[in-house]
C-alpha cells in the first residue's frame, strides 16, 4: 500500500508541475456539474484481523492460526452528486471477488501438522462516501474519501459438506467504514481517478460451531485494501449519421 501511495504522490507532483505551463483545461464543466455517472475497475487484497479466545491455551487439538491474503477483483457503478464546491457524495453499487486462507497448526496424536481452509468471499457491496476534493490544478486534482459500506456475502456457506470439513463458515451480513485517498485526472474524454482505499468490518465474521476451529477466536473481523480505477464524467460528441 505504501509504494502505491508514493506512486499517487509522485504522479501528483509531476502532473502539477506539467499543469504550471497552462495547458488548456479539459471538461470544465464537469467541476460544476450537480451529478455525473461512471463506473470502476480494481483489485482487493482480503484480509481478517482476529482476536484469540481466553480458552486459546487450553485446546487440545489447535494451537495456532495464520492468515494469508490473495488478489481480487472489484467492479463498481459510480454515481456523484456535488453538493458544495468541493464535496461530492458518491454511490458506488458493485461486486468485489476475493479469497483469503487461514492456515491452522493442529497436534492430533502426537503429530503436527498444518491445515488450510481457503475461503472465498463473493460481495454484494453498497458504499456510500463522502468525496473532499482539493482545489483544481490544470488538468489534476486529488482527493479524500471516506463513508460506510454494507457487504453482503453470496459465497458465504449456509453449511459445510462432510468432505469439507473442517471448515468454518463467515456470516454474510456486514457493515464497514472506508478511508482513501486518490487523484483525478481530467482527460480529453473522460475523467480518470486512481483511489486507494482501506475497508474495515465492525462486526464479528465467524459463526461458531463448537469446534476448536471457531472457539479459538475471540473475534474475526473482516478487512480489505482496494486499489481502482474510475471512469467518469465525460463528453458526448453529437454525431448525424445523416452528413455526408
Amino acid at each position: 500500500m505504501k509504494r502505491i501511495i508514493y506512486i499517487i504522490i509522485l504522479l501528483s507532483f509531476a502532473h502539477l508541475g506539467f499543469s504550471q505551463s497552462r495547458i488548456p483545461e479539459n471538461l470544465p464543466k464537469l467541476d460544476y456539474q450537480p451529478a455525473h455517472f461512471g463506473y470502476s475497475l480494481g483489485l482487493n487484497s482480503m484480509d481478517f484481523t482476529f482476536k484469540p479466545s481466553p480458552e486459546f491455551y487450553s485446546f487440545d487439538t489447535v494451537f495456532g492460526v495464520e492468515n494469508q491474503r490473495y488478489i481480487g477483483f472489484n467492479i463498481n457503478m459510480i454515481a456523484n452528486l456535488r453538493i458544495a464546491n468541493y464535496l461530492d457524495v458518491r454511490f458506488v453499487p458493485g461486486l468485489n471477488f476475493g479469497q483469503r486462507s487461514l492456515e491452522y497448526k493442529i497436534i492430533e496424536d502426537g503429530v503436527y501438522r498444518k491445515h488450510t481452509m481457503r475461503i472465498e468471499s463473493t460481495f454484494l457491496d453498497f458504499p456510500v462516501l463522502l468525496k473532499y476534493r482539493a482545489e483544481r490544478y490544470g488538468n489534476f486534482r486529488p482527493f479524500l474519501v471516506g463513508g460506510a459500506s454494507v457487504r453482503w456475502d453470496l459465497a458465504a456457506q449456509r453449511k459445510i459438506a462432510p468432505e469439507e470439513k473442517p471448515k468454518i463458515r463467515l456470516t454474510r451480513f456486514n457493515p464497514y467504514y472506508e478511508v482513501g485517498i486518490g487523484v483525478d485526472f481530467f482527460l480529453e474524454y473522460f475523467m480518470f481517478g486512481i483511489e486507494v482505499k482501506g475497508a474495515f468490518g465492525l462486526l464479528n465474521n465467524v459463526r461458531y460451531d463448537d469446534s476448536e476451529f471457531t472457539e479459538i477466536f475471540d473475534r474475526l473481523d473482516s478487512k480489505m485494501l482496494m486499489v481502482s480505477f474510475h471512469f467518469e464524467g465525460g463528453k458526448i460528441d453529437r454525431i448525424s449519421w445523416f452528413n455526408k
